[in-house]
């Protein structure tokens, strides 16, 4: 493998999920606070935005994960595990990544250039606070949902605060749900290895957990629909979004590795279905 096929590697490009489970939270903030099309620039840019940041996230995380990655059969062929990259390399990349995300955010109005400071707070410690915290999941939702704030400040269009506050609330409880489906694969390596994650905190009603936190996403988002008053199409595609759910606990029943992976993916359809809910519930 070539130098720039494990930089490839060690920042997912070949595994863009992270990139869309960044992006779409991003997305139902911009059309919800443009309250329908938002300037195409700041669509372009908040693309390129969650492919820069969840990149760097990622180089972030190996560079954090070296050691540990050795030990788990899922992530042992990673850069840095195999010690194709040195960690120097990963260093390197996730700062220029970063620099990167910082020159693309000076687009955006200043209260969007400010909210990417604790974003980039949260992608940094997040890989660390498996060593101390028991849900780290909580941490990659912050991380992930700072993009909520920065999509409502860039539209310019006062909207609500409680609105953008149910939004952000949706992102981070869906996030514990699908990364804790994913943790699930690798529970048992987590264990014996010493790292925390919400999969063995939950324990035995991890699907539970899961269930409950998909419904506290959507109970958020429905609430958004009552404030913004999106027609009646939101709500039957929300519906929809529920038995996508569903669906997902019966792939990860038996807590399998590879269901359970296939059960974390299929989150990239419900981001996507629930944008396309945003957008059908705006046509007055």
């Amino acid at each position: 493998m070539t130098k720039l096929e494990s930089i490839i590697s060690l920042i997912r490009l070949d595994k863009p999920i992270g990139i869309y489970l960044v992006l779409w939270p991003a997305l139902w903030s911009l059309f919800l606070s443009a309250d329908g099309l938002p300037d195409i620039k700041l669509i372009l840019i908040f693309i390129a935005g969650a492919t820069l940041m969840r990149s760097a996230g990622c180089a972030i995380n190996d560079y954090a994960d070296r050691k540990i990655d050795r030990s788990v059969p899922r992530t042992s062929h990673r850069p840095l595990a195999l010690g194709q990259l040195a960690k120097k390399d990963a260093i390197i990349v996730a700062g220029i990544l970063i620099f990167l995300s910082f020159l693309l955010a000076l687009n955006l109005p200043l209260l969007s250039i400010l909210w990417s400071v604790p974003a980039l707070v949260f992608a940094i410690i997040y890989p660390f606070t498996k060593r101390f915290f028991a849900v780290p999941q909580l941490f990659l939702g912050l991380a992930f949902a700072m993009a909520v704030p920065m999509a409502f400040f860039a539209t310019e269009n006062n909207s609500s605060f409680l609105v953008m506050f149910l939004v952000f609330l949706a992102t981070v409880f869906w996030a514990i749900a699908y990364d804790t489906l994913y943790a699930m694969a690798d529970k048992p390596y987590d264990i014996k290895i010493k790292v925390k994650s919400s999969a063995i905190f939950f324990g035995k009603y991890d699907l539970f957990f899961v269930l409950s936190f998909h419904f506290l996403s959507l109970f958020s988002l429905a609430f958004v629909g009552v404030l913004q008053q999106l027609n009646i199409c939101f709500y039957i595609i929300l519906s929809m979004v529920l038995i996508g759910i569903l669906y997902q606990l019966y792939l990860a029943k038996n807590r399998e590795p590879a269901t359970c992976i296939k059960a974390f993916l299929f989150n990239n359809y419900q981001g996507a279905l629930i944008l396309a809910a945003i957008i059908i519930g705006l046509i007055k």
